[in-house]
């Protein structure tokens, strides 16, 4: 457009001055343009004959439209009009164009439906808001393939006849500019989330199950300190992902050792020298979170994991209510992972049912612990340096970075302080509760808790006035063999043993030990003892380990399978707890044979019975 219009003004010009406008000091006009000796139309008239012999046919009225356009506006006078002109957003009657905009935005919380139904919406209003009658609004309304085009135009972005999720999450995004907020340093902004991984495990009784993937990403480098996958999240597991944040990642049996931390980018040798115990550790950064945002999810703002951050020091940032652009760092990740790693699991379940195969779960091969070995493995492969869009220096935009490249970038300048955690540390992240200190010990759910080490404290107070002289009890979830008193009088902890621990040698958690409560509930028995409790869950820990070939009277539910399944998945996939009590010993019991042998008394020969005999007796 522009470069038409120079055109014009080089003939238009020489026309009216008889040189053209780049003409150089000195120069004369041409014969047929000199102002002198030919009027304007004569010039014009030598122009058009100068332009129809070069191949550019132009008629006479139309160069003098162009040269009046020129004197007028000079070189905006010479743009075809015809490129500027501002047409109508829309060719109908703006009343249904106010209508249909107010029934799309309408469309936003109802379910999915067709332009159809979008249509008679549009006519309801057009009778509602205007009070048409039928024949005024069928005459209003446009044609068929009209409102089809008037509908994308209104209606696009808005996703009004796609995926329902992604309107309501649409409509949510605000109108104005998004604020921008720079991570200058590693562990200033870091992100939590959890969400459903695609991929089916493989239980060890013959079921499959989901898992949900929790992790941490540093806004400042994209990397993942710490990543863990769970049946279910509980607030525990949060609570413990800020403790691997802080904890190196070590090398595994079978790693290749191109992802040792000292063969890759990262500054190994002068890290290693304020942390030794980065010596041996695989590729991924040890990250200290100055501030956690997360969204509103009941793990997350549950008061376990709020005292875990207050405990760490950790800034705890919530989002706003229904607003996921907040963290959408975090949010985007997990569709990465979906792509970059699940979908190459055996056992993906697709990202939608549409998606999903014949039969994903008979492809489930491998258990919730690979399957975390899996994914520690590709975090630190894989992860940790492919190149992220959004790592990019400002002052080179060309060349996107790898997670550990700008970790390497911004460490230098920031700074790295290591923060080893101690088993207090440990313990503080786990849920408390507030319990007395009895002459049997301690009670939660049930079950009974004692050591010698609670003699000087029974029935005491505990000097917590706010607690009504209750003592602090924090607890694992995913073990219940033990609990940890806090020592309000002289400091520290106190480990006790679950007092039935020999009873139920197996470790379980809260889910196993309430389903265990269920099926005695069921069976008519309204209060139950933990004896009985204990025994309830081993058998059926037993009865799902013996499967479908193994001897048993009643047949073991899906879900009893299940639940027992996911309490040794968990146990198997949590680290070995500190203070963990030794498993009682074993009762040295004699040989088979020197024990029947001890058994065996004098035997006494029973007489064969003769019913003639025993009908003469007197009784």
């Amino acid at each position: 457009m522009v470069e038409q219009a120079r055109w014009w003004e080089d003939h238009v010009v020489e026309v009216l001055s008889g040189l053209p406008p780049h003409a150089g000091p000195g120069v004369t006009p041409r014969p047929e343009y000199d102002t002198a000796a030919h009027t304007l139309r004569q010039r014009e008239i030598a122009k058009v004959a100068e332009l129809e012999a070069a191949g550019n046919a132009v008629s006479l009225r139309r160069f003098q439209r162009m040269r009046r356009g020129y004197e007028a506006a000079g070189l905006v006078g010479l743009i075809d009009g015809r490129t500027t002109r501002q047409q109508a957003a829309t060719a109908v009657d703006e009343r249904v164009a106010e209508a249909t905009r107010v029934a799309v935005a309408g469309e936003t919380d109802r379910s999915t439906g067709t332009v159809g139904r979008l249509r008679r919406r549009v006519e309801k209003i057009l009778a509602a808001e205007h009070g048409l009658a039928p024949a005024q609004v069928a005459e209003v309304m446009p044609s068929r393939a009209g409102f089809y085009r008037l509908v994308e135009r209104i209606s696009a972005g808005k996703h009004t006849f796609g995926s329902a999720r992604t309107r309501r999450s649409a409509a949510k995004s605000p109108a104005g500019p998004f604020g921008a907020r720079t991570a200058l340093r590693p562990g200033e902004w870091m992100l939590i989330d959890s969400s459903p991984l695609n991929v089916a495990v493989a239980l060890d009784n013959g079921l499959t199950d989901r898992v949900e993937l929790t992790w941490i990403i540093d806004q400042a480098t994209r990397t993942v300190p710490a990543a863990v996958l769970r049946p279910s999240t509980k607030a525990v597991d949060a609570a413990l992902l800020l403790a691997r944040c802080l904890t190196p990642e070590p090398m595994r049996p079978g790693w290749a050792d191109a992802v040792r931390m000292s063969r890759s980018v990262l500054p190994h040798r002068r890290l290693t020298d304020i942390d030794e115990r980065l010596e041996h550790a695989a590729a991924r950064p040890v990250i200290v979170p100055e501030t956690i945002v997360t969204d509103h999810g009941k793990v997350f703002v549950s008061q376990n994991f709020r005292n875990a951050c207050r405990a760490m020091g950790v800034n705890f940032q919530p989002t706003h209510q229904g607003s996921p652009w907040e963290k959408g760092t975090v949010e985007s990740s997990f569709s990465s992972v979906d792509t970059l790693f699940a979908q190459y699991v055996a056992g993906y379940t697709g990202n939608s049912v549409e998606n999903r195969g014949r039969d994903p779960q008979a492809e489930a091969v491998w258990s919730m612990l690979e399957l975390q070995e899996l994914l520690d493995e590709w975090l630190v492969a894989a992860w940790q340096t492919r190149e992220h869009d959004g790592l990019r220096d400002p002052l080179m935009p060309g060349k996107a970075l790898s997670p550990n490249e700008k970790y390497a970038a911004l460490v230098e300048s920031a700074g790295y302080v290591p923060v080893p955690l101690s088993e207090d540390d440990y313990i503080e992240l786990l849920p408390g509760c507030w319990r007395a200190i009895n002459t049997y010990g301690v009670k939660i759910r049930h079950r009974k808790y004692d050591c010698k080490a609670l003699n000087p404290y029974r029935r005491q107070h505990s000097s917590v006035h706010a607690k009504r002289g209750l003592w602090q009890v924090h607890l694992d979830p995913y073990d219940v063999s033990r609990i940890w008193i806090r020592n309000h009088h002289d400091g520290g902890w106190i480990m006790a043993p679950w007092t039935h621990l020999k009873s139920a040698p197996v470790p379980f958690g809260e889910q196993a030990w309430e389903h265990g409560r269920q099926i005695l509930a069921q069976r008519g028995r309204d209060k139950v003892t933990e004896t009985e409790i204990a025994a309830t869950v081993t058998a059926l820990l037993d009865k799902a380990e013996q499967g479908p070939e193994g001897p048993r009277r009643t047949k073991a539910t899906t879900k009893d399978r299940k639940v027992a399944a996911r309490t040794r998945a968990t146990s198997a996939a949590t680290s070995k707890r500190p203070g963990a009590p030794e498993p009682p010993p074993e009762p040295t019991t004699p040989p088979p044979e020197e024990s029947r042998k001890a058994r065996r008394a004098k035997v006494i020969p029973l007489p064969i019975f003769n019913a003639h005999e025993e009908a003469l007796k007197r009784w």
